[in-house]
C-alpha cells in the first residue's frame, strides 16, 4: 500500500500489567538496521493482513469496538480460534457467531487519509483467502506488503509533546544516515492504559523508500 500513513491508539488488553508485560503477539518484521544507543531501527514489514474500520462516525471508540466485535465472533467463520490474549472492552460487545480471532499489537489508525481509518494486524498466519469475512459491512480487509520503516523506540505517554520530541529525533537520524520517507510520522502504542507510563512500549515510524 503506497505511503501508508498510519496512527496507532492505545491496547485494551487483559494481558497487560501495569510494567509494561503483554502476552499479546506482536506483527512480525525483518531487522534491517538497528542504532542501540539511539533505540532506532530499520525494518520490513514483508506482509501484513489488516482488518479496518472509519473512524469519521463515533471516532476512536466506536472504531474500536466494531474491530473488536469483528474478532470475537462478528465474521463469517466455522473455526474457533483462540486468541492471543483476551481484550477488554465494554460488557456490552455483543459478538456474533463464527471463529474467534487472536489480537495482534499494535492498533492502527491512518488520521491522514481522506476517510480516517482504524486497523487491527491480523496474526501472522492470515492471509487474505483465511481471513473470515467481517459481517459487518463497515469492516474492510486489506493487505499491505514490503512496508520498509524506520522506527525509534521511547516510553512515557503518546502526548503530542512526546511524539513530536521523538519524530524529530528519527527525522534527524534519517537525514544522518541517509534515508528519504516516502510516508508521514505514525504513532505506535503497544500497552494497556494501566501500564506505568515509564515502562510503555512506544514508536513513532516512518516509511522508508
Amino acid at each position: 500500500m503506497k505511503a501508508l500513513s498510519l496512527v496507532i491508539t492505545s491496547i485494551f488488553m487483559a494481558g497487560c500489567s501495569v510494567v509494561g508485560q503483554s502476552n499479546v503477539e506482536s506483527a512480525p518484521y525483518t531487522l534491517l538496521k538497528a542504532d542501540e544507543e539511539k533505540n532506532i531501527e530499520i525494518r520490513n514489514y514483508d506482509a501484513m493482513i489488516l482488518v479496518s474500520t472509519s473512524m469519521n462516525d463515533g471516532g476512536d471508540n466506536s472504531a474500536f469496538r466494531k474491530l473488536f466485535k469483528y474478532i470475537t465472533g462478528a465474521n463469517e467463520g466455522s473455526r474457533e480460534i483462540a486468541m492471543t490474549a483476551p481484550v477488554i472492552m465494554d460488557k456490552d460487545s455483543d459478538s456474533q457467531s463464527g471463529a474467534e480471532i487472536a489480537m495482534t499489537a499494535p492498533v492502527f489508525m491512518n488520521e491522514n487519509a481522506d476517510t480516517p481509518m482504524m486497523s487491527f494486524v491480523m496474526p501472522k498466519d492470515f492471509t487474505m483467502e483465511t481471513t473470515p469475512k467481517p459481517t459487518n459491512p463497515d469492516v474492510i480487509v486489506t493487505e499491505i506488503k514490503d512496508y520498509k520503516v524506520a522506527a525509534i523506540k521511547f516510553s512515557g505517554t503518546l502526548r503530542d509533546g512526546n511524539v513530536e520530541k521523538h519524530t524529530k529525533l528519527l527525522q534527524e537520524w534519517m537525514v544522518e544516515n541517509n534515508y528519504i520517507a516516502s510516508g508521514k510520522p505514525v504513532k505506535a502504542g503497544y500497552n494497556g492504559p494501566l501500564t506505568l507510563p515509564m515502562m510503555r512500549h512506544n514508536e513513532v515510524l516512518i516509511e522508508i523508500q
